[in-house]
Order: structure tokens, then C-alpha cells, then sequence
């Protein structure tokens, strides 16, 4: 798993928050995240980071508490869920 792109670096972000069922207000932090991927991927603190930084301007991830913590835009539940399907079944 450690040489993934980024389009699966990002549905792997979205799928982890989806099983644990982080939509709208129910947020989780953003620091747990990038050390869970950090031991999957390599070089991964900047590049998680930056595949957040990603999600979040197209829209299918929140920013709570002045950035530290992330949610999934419930939104575009439709849009997630397709996403991780198309990409991580692929």
C-alpha cells in the first residue's frame, strides 16, 4: 500500500471516515488521520495533508474547529460513496 496515487490516497481518506461514520457535525481529528495513513504510505504527513487540503475545495470534506478536526460534507453523500466505489474497486 505504499505506493499509491493520489486518487487513492484520497478515497482511502474518504472510506475511513465514511466506516467510521464521520458525516456533518460528527468530526474526528485530523492528526489521528494522518498518523493512521502514515504507516500505510511513504512520505506521507505532507502528502495526506495536501490530499485533504484537495478534498476539502472540491467540496466533499469540513473543517471543524479552526482546521484540527475534518468531517465528511453530508451534502454529497452520493458523491463520496461513488467516489471510493469507482476508485478503490478499480
Amino acid at each position: 500500500m505504499s505506493q499509491l496515487a493520489d486518487a487513492e490516497v484520497k478515497a482511502t481518506i474518504l472510506s475511513f471516515l465514511e466506516k467510521k461514520g464521520r458525516w456533518g457535525a460528527h468530526y474526528f481529528p485530523l492528526d489521528t488521520i494522518v498518523k493512521w495513513l502514515g504507516r500505510k504510505i511513504r512520505r506521507s504527513g505532507k502528502r495526506i495533508t495536501k490530499c485533504i487540503e484537495e478534498l476539502a475545495n472540491d467540496g466533499y470534506i469540513l473543517f471543524h474547529k479552526k482546521g484540527r478536526t475534518v468531517s465528511l460534507n453530508p451534502v454529497r453523500n452520493r458523491a463520496i460513496i461513488e467516489y471510493i466505489k469507482s476508485v478503490l474497486e478499480s
